[in-house]
């Protein structure tokens, strides 16, 4: 059980007897019924969700703290600080904090600090603070101060080092006020997990000097195709979060408009930030690439039910109800080095787990009895409380507590194998390390499933992704695919425009013909990608070559039997036609045991 002041876990009046799970999938907010042997989930939701998204209902109150808002200015100044520092008193009566507003830059001292949980520092520019100030600054966020800046933050005190890696990058240049759409890249955190996947909003929109991705957590990013004047080749950052020195640095490049602070959405995602700089809630901000999705919130294609039960699906979000049964990514088995993480959320006093390492299969107790299961019921026994492998390893409960956020908040899982060794991130805080020794079992070989404990627990997901670390991760393999008649899958004439065709020819040894199958799961060619034209999932739809880019259209998982399967989809590279000649097109068919559907891989 936690034990902070907001919030305490409701205690659990029974032991969980045993790993039970459930899960079925729902298209919106209606389950589907159980089936023995459940096809893959094929139901359409939307492709992005644009409305700020109504949180559960609030925790109790923060404990009573104080937070410094700084605005000095020593360049440009914005008419908006004073509407600023309005939106940042009105926060604070409304959250239990107090807003101490300054220019004074004599204020920062070692002990004038000390009482803070945060500064803010609210469109400041240029050198607001000397020397001695900045030493005093750099002692409080390494002895576990907040940092939180917006905006103009970023064109402040470009030759203090320090400062320049707490706040993350710094100011280059920027367009026109205008209209943009935000990406939100984390739903977790606090400061975005009220927001949509995008977010229209208009703000004058920064360029940075340099990308922070590779070192901090990037809550949302701009689509640069969605207005004019960006300038970070499509990879743009516009908030983040970090730990810094011992300290917590939230940034936020919006806030140039005084109608920014005005705006609800605008105002809880400050509220957000503050609230996790100050140490109120917890967050994963340790910087993170490399994942791919598995769970997007726009699409369930690959992921099968096994058991009764159901989630519900709504603004990107499975909602456990029902059980017992479980939902499992058939579209792929990880094997060797991986990492997993995953956003959950507990309504209340309810019971839920991950799993790893199980083989497939419908039946959902093949998971329990070859797998592993991370809990995520906080109230039940050491063994099968938050972050323990459940009846094998507790988590390191004291860890458990301080990394814990309470029922109705976001809180972040990363399961990270090595070998036959599984750690337990909650929050981007290590709370469980075991080795399994069970000859029956194995981390580093199966699939991943996510569990419905039964009527009344109340479980969200948001944001399933993995990383393939290496380890037993194969390497690419090179040379021809060959398909029906032992002909060779082929680019029309070698060229390498997008949209090129891809058929079957005759095997010539050319570069048309060589294909790499690399451990990412994608089958390339002249440099580009095999790919399911527009993502789709009729049968018929072409493939083609197109530019690499990452996305479940270029998946390609070779099955049992010799087809070749795209997850997202859910159905198998196929030769067109009943007679199969030089130029016969490849697309995507329903996958069946007929000759045109076997291949075999380099």
């Amino acid at each position: 059980m936690r034990t902070c002041t907001r919030t305490p876990l409701r205690t659990l009046v029974g032991l969980v007897a045993g790993a039970t799970l459930a899960l079925a999938l729902a298209p919106q907010a209606a389950a589907l019924p159980a089936a023995p042997h459940p096809a893959p989930y094929t139901g359409k939701t939307p492709a992005s969700y644009t409305a700020e998204t109504p949180a559960p209902a609030a925790a109790a109150a923060d404990p009573a703290y104080k937070i410094l808002v700084f605005s000095r200015t020593a360049g440009f100044r914005h008419s908006s600080i004073d509407d600023g520092i309005t939106a940042l008193r009105d926060l604070g009566a409304a959250n239990n904090f107090t807003v101490d507003a300054t220019e004074d830059a004599q204020r920062f001292t070692v002990d004038n600090l000390a009482p803070y949980k945060a500064v803010v520092f609210l469109s400041t520019t240029g050198d607001v603070l000397d020397g001695a100030q900045q030493t005093a600054f750099e002692h409080y966020i390494r002895s576990g101060g907040g940092y939180v800046g917006i905006h103009a933050a970023a064109d402040t005190e470009y030759d203090w080092a320090f400062y320049g890696g707490l706040a993350g990058a710094l100011f280059h240049s920027h367009p026109a006020v205008q209209s943009a759409k935000v990406k939100v890249e984390d739903r977790a955190h606090d400061a975005t997990a009220h927001l949509g996947t995008d977010w229209q909003r208009t703000d004058e929109w920064y360029n940075y000097r340099t990308n922070p991705r590779t070192s901090a957590r990037v809550l949302a990013s701009l689509d640069e195709s969605s207005y004019s004047g960006g300038n970070m080749a499509g990879d743009h950052p516009i908030a983040w979060c970090k730990d810094y020195q011992g300290g917590r640095a939230f940034y936020t490049g919006g806030g140039h408009t005084d109608e920014s602070y005005a705006e609800p959405g605008f105002r809880r995602h400050l509220l957000g930030g503050i609230r996790w700089a100050a140490g109120m809630t917890e967050a994963d901000c340790r910087p993170e690439t490399g994942y791919s999705s598995l769970f997007d919130g726009s699409s369930t294609t690959g992921w099968r039910q096994a058991g009764p039960g159901g989630f519900t699906l709504a603004d990107g979000t499975l909602t456990s109800q029902g059980g017992l049964g479980m939902l499992w990514y058939a579209g792929r088995e990880f094997s060797g080095d991986y990492s997993v993480k995953l956003d959950w959320r507990m309504a209340g006093d309810d019971n839920s787990g991950v799993f790893l390492g199980f083989p497939a299969s419908d039946d959902p107790w093949s998971a329990v009895n070859n797998g592993y299961e991370i809990q995520i019921d906080a109230t039940d026994s050491p063994d099968r409380t938050t972050g323990s492998v459940y009846g094998y390893r507790s988590s390191d409960i004291a860890a458990r507590d301080v990394a814990l956020n309470p029922p109705g908040e976001w809180n972040t899982y990363e399961l990270r194998v090595t070998g036959e060794r599984l750690e337990v991130f909650l929050n981007g805080r290590k709370i469980n390390d075991f080795t399994n020794t069970d000859p029956v079992r194995s981390l580093r070989q199966g699939h991943i499933g996510i569990q419905n404990h039964g009527d009344g627990d109340d479980v969200s997901f948001r944001n399933i992704r993995v990383e393939q670390r290496g380890g037993q991760q194969p390497e690419p393999r090179t040379g021809e695919v060959k398909g029906v008649g032992g002909k060779c899958l082929d680019i029309d004439n070698s060229q390498s425009a997008d949209g090129t065709k891809v058929q079957l020819w005759t095997c010539n040894g050319t570069a048309a013909q060589r294909w790499t199958v690399s451990a990412d799961a994608t089958v390339k060619a002249l440099g580009k990608c095999l790919d399911v034209s527009g993502g789709g999932s009729a049968d018929g739809t072409k493939v083609q070559l197109w530019t690499c880019n990452g996305t479940g259209a270029q998946k390609w998982e070779p099955q049992a039997g010799g087809t070749v399967r795209n997850p997202q989809s859910g159905k198998c590279l196929d030769a067109s036609g009943g007679v199969w000649n030089d130029g016969t097109a490849v697309h995507l068919w329903t996958c069946h045991t007929g000759p045109n559907q076997k291949w075999t891989l380099p």
